[in-house]
């Protein structure tokens, strides 16, 4: 197996750093899915985490470890909502100010959200910057320090946290579905279960309007693509990150996508079924699943992490309701 740059050690590391700061969330059988799907499924909930989705795990894992002298001068990140909450959130727990880029068409509940939690929001154009630079050029100005959404050591390894605590629950399992965009999840999880079930197919799905991870895996090495349009607002990455792609490349084994359409029936399903609010990024390793993108034995034990749940109410009971279009987004 090929080297790569976050290992098993270190996410037990950052689970030692985050548990008295994130909550432990469930997991449940789900049994709407498992009779649609033929499988045992058991659902883990990190759309039930404080802030909404499973970025407080990452955010905190890299905030704790900045020196006193540097955290004294802020972080900053760009995110469209729930690395931006995350960050937010940790760096209030830490002490420090923080200041968040975050795209004009970001969703508006999620904007307000990040504020609530005191961090400072820049907005910024997506088709006319890219947020890396943006970071980057506010970090040189002011001495902040950078918190990447997902191609960074220490945050992949917060990720992975969540993942742990599926395995513990949900014991060793023969596939994991699990939401991608910038890739953290999906490599922080196949570090855990490609140490402690290597035998478990590690799939991540990503939607079918930004499928930059597919095109990257067919070039060999991480591409660049237009800014996507799609549903999950969470999952609008242009380009895999240097270490989230070394890690997906070595220890992941399927990358698939789904349709908007299909990510909508999922989170009405959910509702419906499970009686919980996910949103359409959050959704994305459940859609995977029903839409029976990958062939797995009938009665597998699977896995899906449900990776957020932030959004907009009148957004959210018009896909219960089977009314939301393109243009509700």
């Amino acid at each position: 197996m090929r080297t790569v740059p976050v290992t098993f050690a270190d996410v037990v590391a950052a689970y030692d750093r985050v548990a008295a700061v994130v909550r432990r969330t469930r997991t449940e059988r789900a049994h709407t899915l498992e009779h649609r799907t033929g499988h045992r499924v058991h659902l883990k909930y990190e759309n039930e985490q404080e802030t909404g989705s499973f970025k407080i795990r990452g955010a905190w894992s890299r905030i704790s470890r900045i020196p006193p002298g540097e955290l004294s001068r802020g972080v900053v990140a760009a995110s469209s909502g729930n690395h931006a909450q995350g960050v937010a959130r940790a760096a209030a727990l830490a002490g420090c100010s923080a200041t968040v880029f975050m795209p004009t068409d970001a969703t508006p509940a999620k904007v307000e959200a990040v504020r609530r939690l005191g961090a400072r929001v820049e907005l910024y154009d997506r088709e006319q910057a890219l947020p890396a630079d943006l970071v980057t050029e506010f970090a040189r100005a002011t001495g902040a320090t950078p918190v990447p959404p997902f191609d960074d050591p220490d945050v992949i390894a917060g990720q992975g946290t969540a993942a742990l605590e599926l395995f513990a629950d949900a014991g060793e399992l023969d596939a994991v579905f699990v939401p991608l965009g910038g890739g953290g999840l999906l490599a922080g999880t196949a570090t855990v279960f490609k140490t402690l079930a290597p035998r478990a197919r590690v799939i991540g799905v990503e939607p079918e309007g930004g499928d930059d991870w597919v095109r990257s895996r067919q070039a060999g090495r991480p591409v660049l693509i237009d800014p996507p349009r799609t549903i999950a607002d969470g999952a609008r990455t242009r380009s895999p990150g240097e270490l989230t792609f070394a890690i997906v490349s070595a220890l992941v084994d399927d990358v698939v996508t789904v349709t908007d359409e299909e990510l909508t029936a999922t989170v009405r399903l959910l509702a419906l079924s499970e009686r919980t609010v996910v949103e359409p990024t959050g959704a994305l390793g459940a859609a995977g699943l029903l839409a029976n993108r990958v062939r797995l034995p009938h009665n597998s034990r699977v896995g899906v992490i449900l990776s957020g749940g932030n959004i907009a109410p009148a957004v959210f009971a018009a896909i219960v309701a089977g009314e939301a279009s393109r243009d509700s987004w």
